[in-house]
C-alpha cells in the first residue's frame, strides 16, 4: 500500500516544479515583450500559450489531488499553492493582452522596472519550488525573503509610476490605460509573494 502511495507523492513535487518552470518562461516572455516592442505581439502569443499550459497543469494537479488518499503536504496547501502559481501566470498574460488591446507600443521605464521585478521573483520561485520536498527551512526561507523583498520594490515602483502618471499632461484615456497596466504588474508581484508565503507555511509545518 505504501509503495503505491510514494509515486503519487513524488508526482506532486514534480508537477510543482513544472508549474514553476512555466512561470519562469512566462516572466521571460513578458520581459522579451517589453524589451522588444516591435515583437510584442509574438511574445504575447507565447505567453498566451504558456498560460493555457499552466491552466492544464493546474487541472492535472487538482485532479491528482482529488484521486489521492494521502498527500505529501496538506491538501489545502497544495490547492493554495497551485492557485497562486496559476494566478501569477494569469496576471502576466493579462499585461501583454492589455498592451495589445490598448495599443501601447512603447513601454515606460517604470513598466520595464516592474517587469524586471517579476522576472527576478519568477527566477526565485523556479529555484524555490524544487526545494519543497526536502522541507529544509534554511534552504527555503532565504528565497521566500527575497521574493518578499522584491514585492516591496514592486509596491514602491507602483507608487512612483502613478505619481509620475498623474502629475503630467498625459491624455486621460492614456492615463487610464497605463494605470491598468501598472496595477496588473503590481498584482503579479503580489501573487508571486503569495507563492512564497504558502511555501513558507508548508516548510514551517513539515520542516
Amino acid at each position: 500500500m505504501l509503495n503505491k502511495l510514494i509515486p503519487t507523492d513524488k508526482r506532486f513535487f514534480a508537477l510543482f516544479t513544472q508549474s514553476a518552470d512555466l512561470l519562469r518562461q512566462g516572466a521571460e516572455a513578458l520581459a522579451q515583450a517589453v524589451e522588444n516592442p516591435a515583437r510584442s505581439g509574438e511574445f504575447a502569443l507565447k505567453l498566451e500559450r504558456l498560460e493555457h499550459d499552466g491552466d492544464t497543469l493546474t487541472h492535472d494537479i487538482l485532479s491528482l489531488l482529488d484521486k489521492s488518499f494521502l498527500t505529501p503536504i496538506d491538501r489545502e496547501d497544495i490547492h493554495a499553492l497551485v492557485q497562486a502559481l496559476d494566478d501569477c501566470l494569469d496576471y502576466m498574460e493579462s499585461v501583454t493582452e492589455r498592451m495589445q488591446l490598448y495599443g501601447l507600443t512603447q513601454p515606460t521605464e517604470f513598466m520595464k522596472q516592474m517587469v524586471d521585478v517579476i522576472r527576478k521573483q519568477a527566477a526565485e520561485i523556479h529555484i524555490l519550488l524544487p526545494l519543497i520536498s526536502g522541507f529544509k527551512y534554511e534552504k527555503i526561507i532565504p528565497h521566500c525573503k527575497e521574493i518578499n523583498r522584491l514585492e516591496n520594490v514592486g509596491d514602491k515602483l507602483l507608487r512612483e509610476a502613478l505619481a509620475d502618471l498623474f502629475k503630467g499632461t498625459t491624455e486621460p484615456l492614456t492615463v487610464m490605460k497605463w494605470k491598468d497596466i501598472y496595477d496588473y504588474l503590481e498584482t503579479a508581484t503580489d501573487k508571486c509573494e503569495d507563492v512564497a508565503g504558502i511555501v513558507e507555511r508548508i516548510v514551517l509545518k513539515h520542516g
